[in-house]
């Protein structure tokens, strides 16, 4: 029995911080800027403007670098806040569209069009316009069967487009074409393929998604094991998921990385303590508790540690998290010792509300304290509220 025909896109906002900022500041229009960290705080490119990246300034790149590849670049703080509600916004107008939305980050979605009764070209185009007219942001969309092949139309699209401005794509592959869409592009371009599965790859002759294609599914298997079979399906085009409207939260964590080295113990404890206050903030906010504490730490050689431990009682307060936090560190950090990087951050997250045993009663005005305090933040800020010294 044949599966009815999905027609999916992709929607990938273009460089978004960039637009965002250049709606606030025209002047920057047609510069070279960069949305993200000082150099001299270790700060690195979150989003980069197009005229930037003609000098080879790219995303995830230390800001000092990017400096060094462009002396003229002009650097703009983060304005994550201001991000997150334009970013509501279009998120918005896609669920006036469809209720069949997956939001996947920030600035990217796929959406399921296939019962609108439209075109789906037209509904695309019309998406596109209506984004650029009435939101001033450029974005790029990839229309297909199915959510890997509309995302990699995308990507393929933006490539093509790719010079001084935003490339404002529109890519369609049509039912059908799907294998021979895929197939003259690189195979690093598809989902599941890392440098070190490229490497193996390329060790085998396979360059193409085509040459991936075409190469017996069984030794895949043999070589890659279950990647293997999903590897062949892929290259061939074939992806079967479905559009996830909810997504669930597997962990939430904060960490920081320092201007200058820090070796001072009282200072690195009050970070912790810092960032599992936002981290039992953002617990409380989704109604979510929590398992499992872990702590990151990274020395100025760039080596890095994770440990983490567990409990069987479910949390979303601070103090545990921050207990957790700090009894970890005492286990890894040695007097003195130099910190590049800390982070604290929590998993095993469980929706259900915890159940208050007899010697928890004492615990309840101190989580209502935390739910006004929560709501607070939500409406006027993390500064809002603070802890004094005793």
């Amino acid at each position: 029995m044949n599966q009815p025909l999905r027609r999916i896109i992709h929607l990938d906002l273009d460089a978004f911080f960039c637009a965002v900022e250049e709606q606030r500041d025209p002047g920057l229009v047609g510069k070279p800027f960069a949305v993200g960290g000082r150099p001299e705080e270790r700060g690195v490119v979150a989003s980069c403007s197009y005229a930037a990246r003609q000098f080879g300034v790219r995303s995830a790149m230390p800001m000092a670098r990017a400096l060094r590849l462009c002396p003229e670049l002009i650097i703009v703080r983060s304005r994550h806040r201001d991000y997150g509600e334009v970013s509501r916004q279009v998120m918005q107008r896609l669920r006036d569209l469809t209720p069949l939305v997956e939001q996947i980050s920030i600035d990217e979605a796929f959406l399921d069009v296939s019962e609108l009764g439209e075109e789906p070209i037209a509904i695309a185009r019309r998406l596109q316009a209506g984004i650029r007219d009435e939101l001033g942001l450029p974005c790029s969309l990839g229309l297909a069967s199915n959510k890997l092949v509309a995302k990699i139309a995308t990507d393929a699209g933006k490539i093509r487009a790719r010079g001084g401005g935003p490339p404002f794509a529109l890519t369609v592959v049509p039912p059908g074409g799907e294998a021979e869409f895929l197939a003259p592009l690189p195979v690093e371009m598809l989902w599941g393929v890392g440098p070190k599965t490229a490497e193996r790859l390329d060790e085998m002759g396979i360059h193409t998604i085509g040459e991936l294609a075409a190469w017996p599914q069984n030794n895949l298997i043999e070589r890659f094991g279950k990647h293997g079979y999903e590897m062949s399906r892929h290259a061939r085009g074939q992806d079967d998921r479905p559009i996830e409207t909810s997504r669930e939260v597997k962990s939430i964590s904060q960490e920081v990385t320092f201007a200058r080295d820090v070796r001072d113990e009282d200072e690195l404890r009050r970070t912790l303590r810092r960032m599992s206050e936002q981290i039992a903030h953002s617990l409380q906010k989704q109604h979510l508790q929590a398992t499992t504490v872990k702590l990151k730490i990274r020395w100025p050689d760039f080596t890095t540690l994770t440990r983490q431990v567990s409990s069987s009682q479910p949390t979303d307060q601070e103090q545990v998290i921050a207990a957790a936090a700090e009894g970890l560190f005492a286990k890894v950090w040695q007097p003195g010792k130099a910190v590049r990087l800390i982070g604290v951050g929590v998993s095993g997250l469980d929706a259900r509300p915890r159940q208050l045993g007899l010697f928890d009663v004492e615990n309840v005005r101190q989580t209502r304290l935390n739910e006004a305090i929560s709501e607070l933040k939500d409406r006027y800020g993390e500064n809002v509220v603070r802890k004094g010294k005793k």
